[in-house]
Parts: structure tokens; sequence; C-alpha cells
């Protein structure tokens, strides 16, 4: 069979087995390697940037994986799915896809469990509601049922997550975008084309990784010193070559400089740089970096409260509020000279303070102006990968004209308390970005750029051989005695998936106990987790004294998701030992309240005296105060829940508390709701509903049976039944 017909043939076959109803082109790999790799673009975008897309194909394939590039006038997402699916089954399985030009946005509903933190009520405004992502295109696990497109946004297809498929995310395949966000004078084509022969070029180099940097922002997990000193010696753990002469690595703080960006774009235009890893706050067009500065000296403190005061006389003046009254309110709240304020509106004052803002944090101006040339950029941010809008934060590092190929950043709001450097080590190894992505990524999770990017290998064992292969439990336990951190946590994640839940167990146990790695352990602790058995409760209690900042962070917030008094001591004991860490001790006061109070208060009685501390009695006194509060709050809590007189909305607003606070004590309230048969059936679903978001509760099992009733029950309508399937999808 000649190459024309092979190709024609496959895109028959496709398009049957699609059902779909548009002309696709698809060129077949021009290289037989294990596994393959598709560019999927609009047909507009193709015809457009056609050089430049064949020669990135090449490239891929000059590294060894044969390549598809797939081009329609793409009409819906199920389309694009189905033939990555199709693609998936051959022998020459898929690994990956990259996403070009103009391709459809399935917006996720019904799904917030799959995010890292996002709960957004989703009766308001869809579009911002819902979950731009492309699981949608690379996690064949889970089923979506199409609920609309919108009317505005052509290119928004709105899904909700199936009951029928996975409630846990599991990457079949890595999956990317290469979406330019809007520049002034380059059209978008214009912008693929520049980004994918900067693409070609780099990898066409030897760049081993060793020139990083890391950077924490003001608001950034509370802080924490020791949180930010864990993440460095855990760091090392990953990257130890780094750490000897001839590598660079750096870390930055917003506290080594009033104006932090500065030295960050500065550092990102090092032609050297490798990866820039940048933790803080963030929204669709900036990165949160600096506020207000930390001083001790008067002069300082009085710069800060005055612009303070001029930033809200102004606020005033613009909601057409009374000024002289605003400024009165100060005078007499905060005790300062009406002085203070009158230069509010002076035009050389109102300049400065703006510039002053404005050089606080990263803008996209900033960007396009530093041209960034770290090869690979984390942003740990909220909503900086926005790539469903037209101008989004992270897009302008790929295509501001820098080297800079992938930025990995979230199209939602994210939670602080993440991993983001799990697994990052086998980098190092040459891992594909995409074959390292898929084992961390949430729903909001993307990567912006070419997937199949890589750094230089620094040994000769092939990481994505390892990943993409079949391997024995032999090959992996093998891979996990090499001297490696992230080597070693990667085996642990293969042989959770080839061994049994005992033997799994036992190794899970050994290992955390006895390795010497950081990251090691946390991988252990992560997968012991889910297993949810006798060794893990032991762990779980151990990590409370790990050395790893962010192990004892985790333990805490383990602790506070499952809710049992057997955890108590070993909370207080946190209390005693471990206050200190800023971040701790915010996990410690959001956890008590989600605890039998009784245990805690004899807990706080017992180990927190003159016995073991000093100076400890307003601590201890404020903590008691919190337990007390909390307890007669979820009390009131559960009455509402429970008093039918009270209106629906009302009783709404406190069950829905529980997505977002894990308050184990109304779950007994919260099932009989669901029961109660005169309770309306919104009632009833929004308490089955957050029901789902206790599944490592020590009342779990009480939920999993309610939910087998309503699946086998009569009494039941089938929205009940459909949000019980997910629930157990989601528990077990």
């Amino acid at each position: 069979m000649n190459i024309l017909s092979s190709r024609l043939s496959l895109m028959i076959a496709l398009l049957l087995s699609a059902g779909v109803a548009g002309a696709q082109d698809i060129q077949k790999p021009g290289v037989n390697s294990p596994t393959s790799f598709a560019i999927v673009v609009d047909q507009n975008t193709y015809s457009q940037a056609k050089k430049e897309i064949d020669s990135y194909k090449n490239a891929v394939e000059k590294d060894g994986l044969g390549t598809y590039i797939i081009s329609s006038n793409w009409k819906n997402p199920e389309e694009i799915r189905s033939v990555l699916k199709k693609l998936y089954n051959q022998k020459q399985s898929l690994e990956g896809a990259v996403l070009v030009g103009d391709i459809p946005i399935a917006m996720i509903r019904d799904a917030q469990y799959l995010t890292s933190t996002f709960k957004m009520n989703q009766k308001v405004n869809w579009q911002r509601s819902s979950v731009p992502s492309d699981r949608f295109y690379d996690d064949f696990q889970l089923e979506f049922d199409f609920i609309k497109q919108d009317t505005a946004r052509k290119d928004y297809f709105y899904y909700s997550i199936s009951p029928a498929g996975s409630q846990k995310i599991n990457m079949s395949i890595y999956s990317a975008r290469i979406k330019p966000p809007v520049i002034a004078g380059k059209d978008k084509y214009q912008l693929i084309r520049e980004y994918l022969n900067k693409v070609v070029i780099e990898k066409s180099r030897e760049n081993k990784i060793n020139d990083v940097f890391i950077s924490t922002s003001h608001g950034y997990n509370s802080e924490s010193s020791n949180a930010w000193a864990g993440e460095q010696l855990a760091f090392k753990g990953q990257f130890p070559d780094l750490f000897r002469p001839g590598n660079q690595v750096k870390f930055f703080s917003f506290l080594n400089e009033t104006f932090l960006k500065f030295n960050l774009l500065s550092a990102l235009k090092s032609k050297d740089l490798d990866i820039a890893i940048m933790h803080g706050h963030g929204d669709t067009d900036i990165q949160l970096v600096n506020g207000y500065p930390y001083v001790s000296n008067p002069q300082g403190s009085i710069e800060n409260l005055t612009r303070y005061l001029r930033a809200k006389v102004r606020d005033a003046k613009d909601a057409k509020r009374d000024v002289e009254k605003v400024k009165e309110g100060f005078v007499k709240s905060l005790g300062v000279s009406m002085g203070w304020m009158d230069n509010a509106f002076d035009p050389k004052v109102i300049e400065a303070d703006s510039i002053f803002n404005d050089d606080l944090d990263i803008h996209v101006k900033d960007i396009l102006s530093a041209k960034p040339n770290a090869r690979f950029v984390m942003l740990d941010n909220c909503l900086t990968g926005s790539f469903h809008l037209d101008e989004y934060l992270a897009g302008y590092y790929p295509f501001s004209g820098g080297n800079n190929i992938v930025a990995i950043a979230n199209s939602i709001g994210v939670l602080q308390d993440l991993w983001p450097d799990q697994l990052m080590g086998i980098l190092q190894h040459g891992s594909r970005v995409g074959n390292w992505f898929k084992h961390t990524a949430y729903l909001e999770s993307h990567i912006m750029g070419d997937p199949t990017f890589s750094f230089t290998a620094n040994t000769d064992f092939d990481v994505n051989k390892a990943i993409t292969g079949k391997n024995s439990v032999a090959y992996w336990k093998t891979l996990l005695s090499k001297p490696d951190a992230d080597l070693q946590a990667l085996s642990l994640v293969y042989l959770a998936r080839l061994l049994d839940s005992k033997a799994l167990s036992a190794l899970l146990k050994k290992t955390y106990l006895n390795s010497p790695y950081e990251t090691t352990r946390m991988q252990a602790f992560q997968l012991l987790e889910r297993l949810d058995n006798a060794d893990y409760q032991e762990i779980l209690i151990s990590a409370t004294k790990d050395p790893y900042e962010f192990i004892r962070r985790n333990a805490v917030n383990e602790i506070s998701e499952r809710g049992g008094k057997e955890f108590i001591p070993a909370l207080i004991n946190m209390v005693v030992d471990d206050y200190h860490s800023e971040r701790i001790g915010y996990k410690i006061r959001t956890t008590l309240p989600f605890m039998d109070a009784e245990t805690s208060k004899k807990q706080l009685e017992d180990q927190v005296n003159a016995d073991r501390l000093v100076h400890f009695e307003k601590s201890k006194a404020d903590l008691l105060k919190l337990v007390n509060y909390s307890e007669v709050k979820v009390k009131g809590i559960i009455d509402t829940i429970l008093d039918k007189s009270k209106a629906d909305k009302v009783r709404l607003y406190d069950i829905m508390t529980m997505r977002a606070y894990r308050y184990h004590q109304t779950i007994p309230a919260l099932i009989q709701t669901v029961k109660d048969q005169t309770n309306s059936d919104a009632i009833r679903i929004a308490a089955l509903e957050v029901l789902s978001w206790f599944p490592r509760s020590y009342k779990k099992q009480e939920i999993i049976a309610l939910c087998k009733e309503i699946e086998q029950g009569e009494s039941y309508n089938q929205e009940l039944k459909k949000q019980a399937k997910k629930n157990i999808g989601i528990f077990l």
C-alpha cells in the first residue's frame, strides 16, 4: 500500500469510527516509534502556518516520536476527542497531543471535586462558573454529557461530568495548547509561525538543566518561612547537581526587595535560564509579587499608612461618597492627622502612587517588554492560564519573542497548598514535559506550548520509555533502588498500579519510614492516603512530626479531611511543637472546628500547659475560644439543615457550606435530610452532593451505605440516583 492510500484509509476509518460530519485530513507519522504524538490544528491555522507546522512535526520525529498532523474545520470538541481516542487505541499508541490555533474549548461543569479548590456557585454566569479544561481531550476514563454551546462565544462548549465514567483524573495522554493571546501589531498566525520556528531551533540544541530560580510572593502559603525553607531543602534532593559548582539555583522572596518584579524579570531575561518556578497569587492579567513594604522604622510605617489612606480617599470619591466624612472617619478610627490625606488628589502624588503600585506586580506589558528566555516556566498562581480568554497572562510567556517554550498555568483559581514541584526531578532525565505533567494535573492545569519539549538528559536512563512502556514490578523495583529522589517517587506511582494493596501498603510504609528524600516520602504518603488503611493511619500520625514542612502541613490537612478523634492528640501536639510554622498554625486553626469539641478541649488542657510551654496562655485561650465558638456554630448549622420550617434558601446556604468546610459533625443530619421525602428535591440533592466532599471522612461508610441504598431503592428519583452513583465513584 503506498503512502497516499494508507493515509486515505486511516482518514476514512477514523471518520467512520467517530461518526464525524466534517472532513479531516490526517497525516500519518513518518517514524515507526513505540508511541505517537498528534498535532491537532484547525484548517485555517494549518493553511496559514503549514510550513512551520510541518517543520515542527519533523523536529518532534527527529527526537524519535512519530507524529500525526490532524487538521479540520472542527465543529465541536467531540470530533477531536473521538479521533484522539482512536489513535490511543492503535498499536502505535498515542502518548500526547498539542492543540494548535482555534480549537473548541470544553467548559466543564459539575466537576469541582476534580479541581484543587474551585467551588463557585454554578447558577452564576456559566462562562465564569465552568472550568475550561483540556482533560476533555486527554482523559479517556472521564465521561461527559453535552449541555449546550455558548451563544456569545461559539468556541465554548459546556459539558457535565457523567457518573458513567471515572470520578478521578487519570490522564490517558498528555495535552497542551499553542494558542497565542492578543498582541498589538501581530496576528495570531504570525505569532504561531514565530513560536514554532523557535521550538524547532530549540529542539536542535543540547541543554541540560543547570540554571533555575524559584520565587515566592506576598500572601503565598501564609508567607511561611518554614514552608519556603522546606521547599528549598526538598528541591536540593530533587536536583542535587544544581547545588554543585558550575550550576546555578536562585531563590527569590518578596521580602528581598520592595519591587521584586524587576529582579524576576531580569532573571527571566537570562539566555541561560532553564526553569523558573513562580509562586504567588494572580489573575488573568497579573502576577502579584509584592505588597506594601514590611518595615520597622517610623518613616516607612507612615509612608505605608498615608499611601493606604490616599487610596481609600480616592476610592470614596470614585464611589461618589462624602470624601470629608470618610477622612473624618479615619481620623477618628486610626488617630491619624487630617493632613496625611490632604494631598490625595495632587496630580503628582496620584502619579507617584500609581507608579509605585504598578511596580509591585508583573503585568502583561512587563512580560512583553522582558521577553522571557526561561525555557520552562511554572506559574503557580490563580487564573494566569485562562486560555479560553483572548488575553491571558501565561500565553505571553511563549509568545512574547523570547526563548520560552513552555508555561504551566491554571485556567481558574488554584489551591495554595499544592505540591507544585511534584516529580519535577524527572525533567533532568530528559522527560518530555507532557510525560511529567500527566502525573500531576488537576482539572484546571494546562501546558501552554510544546508538550514534547525536553531538556537534555543528564544520564543514559530513558525516562520517557519508562513512562510510556508496559514495565514489570521487577523493573520498577529496580528503579526504586536508584539514589534519585524523583525516580524513586516515579517508581512508587507505577508500583501502585501493579501491586496488590497488601504488598503496596507494606512497600509504601517502608519507603516512608526509611527514605532520606523529602519528595519520595511525600509520594509514599500521598499514595498511602489512597489506600486509607491501618498502615496509613499510623503513618498519618508519624507525618505530623516529619522533618519536611510540606508533609507536616499535608498531615494536618488529611486530619481535617478525616475528622476522627484518634488524630486529635497528634494535632494538639503540633500546637506544642510546630505552631510557629505559619502555614501549619493556620491549618491547625482551620482544622479544629471539624474535630470533636470535647476531645479537642481536653487535649488542649492536657498538652498546652506550663509543663511543656512558656508564655502560651493567649494562644491556648484563643484556641479554646475557637473550639467553643465552632461547637455552637456547628450545632446551629445542624439545626438549620433539619428545620423544615425555614425557607429552602436559608437551609441551602448552610448545606452548601460543607463544600468548603468539612464539618463531619453534620454528616448524620445531611444523611437524614437526603432520606426525608418531605424535603424538597433541591434540598435533598444539595445534601447528597455536599456529602461527596467527605470522601475520606471517618463517617464515609455511612455515606457509601446511603448512596448504595439510593441506587438500589425505588423511592429515589433519577437525579438522586445519578448523584449517588457519582458519589460512589468519588469515594471508591
